[in-house]
């Protein structure tokens, strides 16, 4: 992959390298865009195929971070990081250290979180080098597990949904496919069930399932089946990429919102295709935001009950962008890059 050219491309603003031979750390760090405020975003611990495919995922993901912070209405910019390597041989105390070490380096534009494989002791951990961390335990000062506001930011944004695509105020009584049963998957799981929702759920993990199973009563589907299932919203929230060419022409859901990040695999098709098929989708970085919302509050005071109220202001901002796309007739995903756009301009004005 020619870095440069892609971060021309992206719009990005530094790519950082780190490599620390005594714990085998190997990370990349990209920010993405600082015109709202430092680059905050989570560090996921995922054994990539090649860097090539790393440098890939943290571009989208820090890219993403921007639109998620602008459209939330937050003073931040975006920001990412990827550990790579296999996290149950490599992931230790040394390593999240060193780690820190180099996010202290950069002395502010890029502010860490937890994110896929990393936990709320794990921040802990990076803490120990660094002051540019959220998400610690909250008795280390830290908001703690985000995974609970995530969660309650899809529950509000697939309530946007069905009123939006199915004229319906309730979600009682409709069938919900969840993809992916961990942390933001069990507490949207949970939030659902209260309300009267049928449940089917996959996971790569076959106990993570059965969790929920027991838990719930939900039914589990094999992975590779459960896109194609005929419920009222397919929630992705596992890995990106789920949506793509060989999936979307079998969704049988009228609605797509999840947590996941990039579920787009290509988005100057994706988008696109779901639209034109008659799929409401959610965008993620506008749905999956309350994670992010709830570590800022951490930087600024942490005040769990003005958290909570941010987080449920995704129903009225996806409400919005689902009426600005059908008003432009563009897609969802474009009404929502064009939100976090005009924030972006307007405060570059005020910089200028």
């Amino acid at each position: 992959m020619k870095i440069l050219s892609s971060m021309e491309e992206m719009g990005h603003e530094q790519v950082v390298h780190c490599y620390d031979p005594a714990t085998q750390l190997r990370a990349i760090i990209a920010i993405h865009n600082t015109t709202l405020g430092p680059s905050l975003g989570g560090c996921r611990f995922w054994d990539y195929a090649s860097e090539d495919e790393a440098i890939f995922d943290v571009l989208r993901l820090s890219r993403g971070m921007t639109y998620k912070s602008a459209v939330a209405g937050l003073p931040l910019g975006g920001g990412k990081a990827v550990l790579l390597g296999d996290v149950k041989r490599l992931k230790t105390p040394q390593l999240l250290q060193a780690f820190g070490r180099f996010v202290n380096r950069l002395g502010g534009a890029y502010i860490t979180a937890e994110d896929v494989n990393m936990c709320v002791e794990d921040m802990s951990e990076v803490g120990k080098e660094t002051s540019y961390v959220t998400g610690k335990a909250r008795d280390q000062g830290g908001s703690g597990d985000p995974s609970p506001y995530t969660a309650l930011g899809i529950y509000h944004g697939i309530r946007a949904a069905v009123q939006h695509r199915l004229g319906k105020s309730s979600l009682s009584g409709l069938h919900v496919a969840i993809q992916g049963c961990g942390a933001v998957g069990r507490n949207l799981a949970g939030l659902l069930h209260a309300q009267g929702v049928q449940l089917t759920v996959c996971d790569i993990v076959a106990a993570n399932a059965q969790k929920m199973a027991d838990q719930y009563g939900a039914r589990i589907v094999p992975v590779e089946k459960s896109h194609a299932l005929a419920v009222d919203v397919l929630s992705p929230c596992a890995l990106g990429g789920s949506l793509s060419s060989r999936t979307i022409p079998e969704i049988q859901a009228p609605i797509v919102a999840g947590g996941a990040n990039n579920q787009l695999l290509d988005e100057k098709t994706d988008g696109k295709a779901l639209q034109e098929k008659g799929i409401l989708w959610a965008p993620d970085f506008v749905i999956n935001a309350g994670g992010i919302i709830n570590v800022y509050h951490e930087l600024e005071g942490y005040n769990e009950e003005k958290v909570r109220k941010a987080v449920m202001g995704i129903e009225q901002t996806l409400t919005e962008l689902f009426l600005q796309a059908e008003k432009e007739h563009c897609t969802t995903l474009q009404a929502s890059m064009r939100r976090g756009d005009a924030i972006l301009q307007q405060a570059r004005a005020k910089k200028a």
